[in-house]
C-alpha cells in the first residue's frame, strides 16, 4: 500500500475535499470553485438531503447543493428540529448571494457561515446555522456475509420491480385549530413528516394531542367560511379541519406541501 499524503489528508480533516470525485465524475467549469467545499453535496436531490439531515444530522445542520431549477442557482439545506427547511442560494460569477446579504466570493460566504447566523423564514421559525453537513463521512468498511438466499415468489420479472419510498417533505410550525366538539380556536405546534401531520400542545411537548394520516384525506384548500384570514381546511371521511396561520404566505406554504403530498399519494 503506498502511503497517503499528508497534505491532502490535512485537508480532508479540515473538511475540504479535491480529490473524492473520479474523472468520470467531473463537475462542470462552473462548479470548480464549489469543489472546494467539503459541505456542497454536487446534485444531490432534496428527498436525499431531508434523509441525511434528518438520520445523521442535528438540529442547525446544513448542507449545500444544486437546485436543478435553473443555472447558478443552489439549495441550502437545513435542518431546524424535526423538519428540513430548503433555501435559495444565487452565483453570479464569483458572487453569491443568500436572504438579504451579498457576498463578493466564496471565501466572504463561507465566513458568513462560521459565525452561525440566525436564519428566519416567512413561517416565523428561527434556526441558528450550527454546523455544516460533510460531503465525505468516515465508513467501514464491513459487509455481511450471505447465508440465506432464495426466492420467495416465481413468475415475476423486471416490470414487476417498481421502486418506491415515501416522500419526507417535511415542515412545521404553530398554527391556529378550531376544536371539534367545542368551536373555540388554539394556537397548536404542527408538525410533517412524511404522510403524518401531528400536532401538540406547544414546541416543547414531546407527545402529540393527535396524528392525522394524510393517506385518509380527501382535499386542502383556503377556507373563508371562518371569522378568521390565512385559513385553509383539511378534508377527511369523518371531519374537517379547520387550521390558521400567521400569514398568507405561511398558509400558502402549508396548502402546497399538503397537496403535493396528496397527488403523490393518488400516484402510487
Amino acid at each position: 500500500m503506498s502511503p497517503q499524503n499528508p497534505c491532502a489528508m490535512g485537508d480532508v480533516e479540515r473538511g475540504w475535499d479535491r480529490h473524492s470525485r473520479s474523472s468520470s465524475d467531473e463537475v462542470p467549469e462552473e462548479d470548480d470553485e464549489l469543489a472546494t467545499l467539503g459541505w456542497y453535496h454536487y446534485s444531490l436531490s432534496r428527498h436525499a438531503a431531508e434523509a441525511l439531515l434528518l438520520s445523521n444530522g442535528s438540529d442547525g445542520s446544513y448542507l449545500l447543493r444544486q437546485s436543478h431549477e435553473k443555472p447558478n442557482q443552489y439549495a441550502l439545506s437545513v435542518r431546524a428540529q424535526d423538519s428540513v427547511k430548503h433555501f435559495h442560494v444565487e452565483r453570479i460569477g464569483t458572487l453569491y448571494r443568500f436572504g438579504f446579504n451579498e457576498f463578493a466570493d466564496l471565501k466572504e460566504f463561507v465566513n458568513h457561515f462560521a459565525n452561525q447566523p440566525l436564519l428566519g423564514s416567512e413561517t416565523g421559525t428561527l434556526v441558528v446555522l450550527k454546523v455544516p453537513y460533510p460531503r465525505v463521512v468516515a465508513e467501514p468498511s464491513i459487509y455481511e456475509s450471505v447465508r440465506v438466499h432464495t426466492a420467495m415468489q416465481t413468475g415475476r420479472t423486471e416490470e414487476d420491480l417498481v421502486p418506491n419510498a415515501p416522500s419526507l417533505g417535511t415542515k412545521e410550525g404553530y398554527l391556529t385549530k378550531q376544536g371539534g366538539r367545542v368551536k373555540t380556536w388554539k394556537t397548536r405546534w404542527f408538525t410533517l413528516h412524511r404522510n403524518e401531520l401531528k400536532y401538540y400542545k406547544d414546541k416543547s411537548a414531546t407527545e402529540p394531542i393527535r396524528t392525522l394520516y394524510l393517506t385518509e384525506c380527501t382535499g386542502v384548500q383556503f377556507d373563508y367560511s371562518q371569522e378568521r384570514v390565512n385559513c385553509f381546511c383539511l378534508v377527511f371521511p369523518e371531519r374537517t379541519f379547520y387550521l390558521c396561520a400567521k400569514t398568507g404566505a405561511e398558509a400558502d406554504e402549508w396548502i402546497k406541501i399538503l397537496r403535493w403530498k396528496l397527488s403523490h399519494n393518488k400516484k402510487r
